[in-house]
């Protein structure tokens, strides 16, 4: 799907008064958009270049205003939507954040809420800084250190990490980080050897032994940056041009840029393209356009109210307008099928409700394909209770009308019969239209039996696709937390790397339960519980509506 946006639109308005807004024009972009989105968010000191980046990754020369001035020129945070370059069915959602630390604002506490929004929308963040990784470098990126403080993971318990709330449930929600080092002059090199720019990272990362204040101060970003952003890459790049240059940046042509900073660019360009992964919610979910839109202003509405953003509960508050969408979808499903199935001629019942179970299992398809976190079975229980089919009936009489072709000819035909037969053929009439009627009894009742096994394979089949989502993720993290305890070991750390030990048993703990059956079979019990209620009112709307349908042919 090509994307309408010539240019980039502002996603979160930030006011001079520091009050954050989410623009409409934006999400009526993004709530028409239904592919799933890379969303890569960059996020760095104001006047560092984040701009150009941004606009590379667009593939564009221009789109993302740079500015030239020593102010901070975007303001807010700034959305481009394009096609995603290697993703086909996927797009391509660039984020460039308002430069932090203006001095003019004055404010480090907006500061940290567009840092912390940078991180909860995207799938990748790109923190774009100058110079090398130095413990100023460290000292810049005290928003990571604040986002514990600033955002919650539960919406129970009301703290943060020191409430009980581990490192590994962040990163649930966190995005892999990328870390730009612009205008680099150093040469890659440790103890006389060369090195990678990962290495160069890492090795900017190692902690300080010690308990002194100082020790502490100098751990903290670093500890911050190794848990809640395990997956971490690093690219340093010379500067572009000339500096008499580098104000007309957007004006110069590849040409008239530094060859081996084009190269450094496009390696970058390349890597966030390739490894990118689409967002999702914890449970591996897809968020598509729409869904990304959402999330936005649950965030800034919490942030605006006062509270701290929860993680949980956006995605717990996104759940049920999706799920209510999918309802809505599925209805559309049955009634579009439906409308086709009854164009062919239809005399009996059996028909009626051979076509009522093909629509069901595409419309139960549809609803399994969107829906997700409906774990007390609401709205699967609402699907399974809808009146689609007695609606259907009631406007189409042109279905109606052809179905009860036969019972005014029969009607007819009998009127003659009666005339002549005897009161016996009568008494034996009637006895064959009460076993017709107990036939039809028998039906509805097989119907009903059909339509609840449908929806337990079908919410199975979901299921189990969860379940491997979900492992994929644990295991995921596990092997993370793994390679930072043999760092923690390397680097002489034994209580940071006993505690990183107790994470991974958890989440070893939280694999186990996982793969147990009852972990599918409690979810099975639950809409089993839900159709003892809505079943026998679902049957007997739409089998009933058939019913008054057929009756007029007795």
């Amino acid at each position: 799907m090509e994307i309408p946006m010539p240019a980039p639109v502002c996603l979160i308005e930030n006011s001079p008064a520091g009050e954050l807004r989410v623009q409409q024009e934006a999400l009526r972009v993004l709530a028409e958009m239904h592919q799933p989105v890379v969303v890569v968010a960059v996020a760095g000191l104001y006047r560092t270049g984040k701009s150009y980046l941004m606009n590379k990754l667009a593939g564009k020369r221009t789109g993302f205003s740079l500015g030239s001035t020593v102010q901070s020129h975007t303001k807010g945070i700034w959305m481009w939507c394009v096609p995603h370059p290697c993703r086909a069915g996927h797009t391509l959602v660039l984020l460039d954040t308002e430069g932090l630390g203006d001095v003019e604002k004055g404010d480090t506490k907006n500061d940290t809420w567009i840092f912390a929004l940078a991180v909860l929308l995207s799938s990748t963040l790109v923190y774009n800084s100058m110079g090398t990784i130095n413990q100023q470098a460290m000292d810049q990126l005290h928003y990571v250190t604040e986002l514990t403080e600033r955002i919650k993971v539960k919406a129970t318990g009301g703290g943060s990490q020191q409430d009980g709330e581990e490192s590994a449930d962040f990163v649930r929600f966190f995005p892999a980080f990328v870390w730009a080092v612009r205008d680099f002059t150093l040469q890659l090199e440790l103890d006389g050897r060369k090195i990678s720019e990962d290495e160069y990272l890492e090795n900017a990362l190692k902690l300080k032994t010690g308990s002194s204040e100082r020790a502490q101060l100098y751990n903290l970003p670093r500890e911050c940056i190794r848990q809640f952003f395990p997956a971490r890459k690093c690219f340093v790049f010379i500067q572009p041009a000339g500096r008499r240059d580098l104000a007309r940046l957007e004006e110069l042509s590849e040409a008239e840029l530094e060859p081996e900073f084009q190269e450094q660019a496009a390696q970058f360009c390349r890597h966030v393209w390739n490894t990118s992964q689409p967002k999702t919610v914890p449970g591996g979910h897809v968020v598509t356009g729409a869904m990304l839109g959402n999330l936005a202003v649950t965030y800034v509405d919490a942030i605006r109210s006062g509270a701290v953003p929860c993680m949980e509960s956006a995605v717990l508050a996104l759940a049920q307008i999706e799920n209510s969408a999918a309802v809505g979808e599925a209805v559309a499903v049955y009634e579009q099928q439906l409308a086709r199935g009854a164009a062919l001629p239809m005399e009996t019942m059996l028909e009626l409700l051979e076509l009522h179970a093909q629509c069901e299992r595409e419309a139960l398809r549809a609803f399994m394909a969107r829906a997700f976190k409906d774990d007390d079975r609401r709205f699967q229980g609402e699907l399974m209770a809808e009146a689609v089919l007695q609606e259907f009936l009631q406007s189409k009489e042109a279905v109606a009308q052809s179905i009860l072709q036969t019972d005014e000819t029969l009607t007819e035909k009998e009127k003659e019969m009666a005339a002549l037969k005897v009161q016996a053929e009568a008494a034996e009439r009637e006895q064959q239209i009460l076993r017709q009627k107990e036939a039809e009894l028998q039906q509805k009742l097989e119907d009903q039996e059909r339509s609840y096994q449908e929806n337990l394979r079908q919410l199975e089949e979901k299921l189990e696709g969860d379940r491997k989502k979900l492992l994929e993720e644990q295991g995921k993290m596990v092997d993370q937390k793994l390679k930072e305890q043999e760092a923690l070991l390397r680097e002489g750390f034994q209580k940071e790397a006993g505690r990183m030990a107790d994470e991974i048993r958890r989440l070893q703990q939280q694999s186990e339960e996982i793969q147990k059956p009852s972990w599918i079979s409690s979810a099975l019990e639950t809409v089993s519980e839900v159709a003892t209620f809505v079943l026998p009112g679902f049957i007997g709307k739409a089998v009933g509506a058939a019913g008054r349908f057929f009756s007029r042919l007795f």
